[in-house]
């Protein structure tokens, strides 16, 4: 098959005529300027929506439309912690006191992982790996 192609073209029938009688659709541009004073202007075509706020291709910020009047966000709630919902449930106080009963069950040995519990310090060893006596 790569026999019968035609050099110089390529799958999904490319067009060789030129674009002689095309006429581009109406467009404007819009200016939008970032915190920073960068400002890009973007073609947008006379029929579309124009978005109040675009990306800063230098800087990543949200850059606002220029005279325009800022956007008004919805109201977001804060973020609830973990931190934030257990002092719903509890005081600093009552917190501070689980937390001393539960340190001391972990030093008495009473919770926690058995091989910290179990753990005995190894004899030293000398040069030659034998144990030391002390």
């Amino acid at each position: 098959m790569a026999d019968r192609t035609l050099r110089g073209s390529r799958l999904g029938q490319t067009t060789f005529e030129g674009m002689l009688d095309a006429e581009p659709a109406p467009r404007q541009l819009v200016a939008y300027e970032c915190a920073r004073k960068h400002r890009v202007e973007v073609p947008f075509s006379v029929e579309a929506e124009v978005p109040d706020t675009w990306e800063c291709p230098r800087c990543s910020n949200e850059a606002l439309r220029v005279g325009h009047v800022q956007p008004q966000r919805p109201d977001e709630k804060p973020v609830r912690t973990h931190w934030d919902m257990l002092l719903e449930r509890r005081s600093v106080d009552e917190l501070q006191e689980l937390l001393d009963e539960r340190l001391d069950l972990l030093r008495k040995g009473d919770i926690g992982p058995g091989f910290l519990h179990a753990y005995e310090k190894p004899a030293a060893r000398t040069r030659k790996g034998r144990a030391t006596t002390g």
